[in-house]
């Protein structure tokens, strides 16, 4: 297989996040994408807000390949899918908002205790992310959404509205109520990422 595989971690920026699904998918190339200030990667002084993040994050994607992002890191894989369609394969989306209006829905407030629990990670972060809802209807590559069916954080109503929106999405679910399951149900994930590659992405190449 010659794909790239891109795996954008959550909010924290931890790139040991996807670890244990990369292991079981040793057949492709795959490359996990850090954020400056986040985890154990040093800040720069030029990314100071969401959108200077968002582009920085963009140019660590340079071949054409098949984003893998988990939560908030779906925001940045939906712009590059939007912006630059010719760049992307395909979207995973992991419990991701996928910058959607959520107000409406039922979603645990986290942000409270990860700016607690996480002080030196960048508040902007959090406090304004963009919503790619009206945009959504342009993405045109094959979209899989890989949901738990008990997440509070992103419960599986999140998956149902994407799913409306993107043209050509496919919707699994996991019995798991950790938000970060994907990690701890790395065998299946994997399994269905690779079944995904091989029905949506490399027949329609």
């Amino acid at each position: 297989m010659n794909q790239s595989l891109y795996f954008l971690p959550g909010a924290l920026g931890n790139t040991e996040f996807w670890q244990p699904v990369i292991r079981h998918l040793p057949q492709y190339q795959s490359q996990t994408v850090s954020y400056p200030a986040f985890h154990n990667t040093p800040s720069l002084p030029h990314i100071t807000n969401f959108n200077q993040l968002s582009d920085h994050v963009i140019q660590q994607m340079p071949r054409k390949g098949i984003l893998i992002a988990q939560s908030m890191g779906g925001l940045f894989a939906i712009r590059h899918a939007i912006e630059n369609p010719d760049q992307v394969q395909a979207l995973v989306l992991v419990a991701t908002s996928g910058g959607i209006h959520l107000d409406d829905l039922t979603v645990a407030n986290w942000r409270e205790h990860y700016k607690a629990d996480h002080p030196t990670i960048p508040h902007w972060f959090t406090e304004k992310t963009p919503n790619y809802q009206t945009k959504l209807h342009q993405i045109k590559q094959p979209v899989l959404l890989i949901w738990a069916d008990q997440d509070p954080i992103s419960p599986l109503s999140i998956a149902t509205r994407l799913n409306n929106y993107l043209p050509h999405a496919q919707q699994y679910t996991i019995h798991a109520s950790d938000h970060h399951f994907a990690a701890t149900h790395a065998l299946e994930v994997a399994s269905v990422i690779e079944s995904f590659i091989t029905s949506s992405v490399v027949k329609t190449e």
